[in-house]
């Protein structure tokens, strides 16, 4: 396949994925990792996508509203929220962390529905804002302008001083043996602190987030109550989950 031809076909892949992971790629077409990386470091320089450790994104169209956000597999997203919801009870204490699979989950929370509700998350907050019955706290700090979230010593001394009944956790990368990672190590610290104030971990991950890894480890599955996906339970892609004994919905 000449370059040109694999640009295209990189591009067209994010058709149907969010991120494009290097090692599969690369065996997908029967390339090495350099090759798939120089590509990678191509595309990134004209602007159409974003590359990370392991693999790339797709650079998206910055909509005129800032909180006009689009939401790349929205139907997967959406999937898990409706799952997720079975794990809100009223009047509970609750921290939100960042992400879009969290912003699908905040959609679908009944306009009604009564809760504290912690997040660092801008959107987030925005999209809970509505809803009469929510007593919303955003926890301020330095504006990651990216992500839309809040980092920093600051973010982490409000999480140290709360006790919540639920936290539901959006992540980068979910792996068997590695546990829970993130891109960012300020992300990876404040996530941690996440866990340490909540009673009960609630995972929400699209099946483009298994089986993959980050360079900043938040935490082995042991510390998680559940993992919410889009997917089956008995799915291949999460059998050695559920043989791990994580409890997979």
């Amino acid at each position: 396949m000449l370059k040109k031809e694999r640009h295209q076909f990189i591009l067209g892949k994010f058709n149907n994925v969010e991120k494009i992971n290097t090692i599969d790629l690369a065996l997908e077409l029967n390339i090495s990792e350099d090759t798939i990386r120089r590509d990678f470091n191509e595309l990134h320089n004209k602007g159409l996508i974003d590359k990370v450790y392991g693999g790339a994104f797709l650079v998206k169209d910055k909509s005129k509203n800032v909180f006009d956000i689009t939401i790349i597999n929205e139907d997967k997203k959406m999937a898990v929220g409706k799952k997720a919801l079975s794990f809100l009870s009223e009047g509970q204490v609750i921290i939100m962390s960042g992400g879009t699979t969290n912003l699908s989950f905040c959609k679908l929370i009944p306009i009604d529905f009564t809760a504290t509700i912690y997040t660092y998350s801008l959107p987030i907050a925005m999209q809970l804002s509505q809803h009469p019955n929510i007593e919303l706290i955003f926890i301020g700090g330095k504006l990651q302008k990216k992500a839309m979230v809040t980092i920093g010593i600051d973010v982490v001394q409000v999480l140290s001083k709360i006790k919540a009944d639920v936290c539901f956790l959006g992540v980068s990368s979910l792996d068997v043996n590695q546990g829970l990672t993130e891109m960012g190590y300020e992300v990876s610290v404040i996530k941690k602190e996440m866990i340490n104030a909540s009673n009960k971990i609630i995972v929400l991950a699209t099946s483009d987030k298994i089986n993959g890894t980050m360079p900043h480890k938040v935490c082995g599955l042991d510390k998680i109550d559940a993992i919410v996906t889009e997917l089956n339970p008995k799915s291949p892609k999460i059998k050695k989950f559920v043989d791990s004994g994580a409890k997979m919905f």
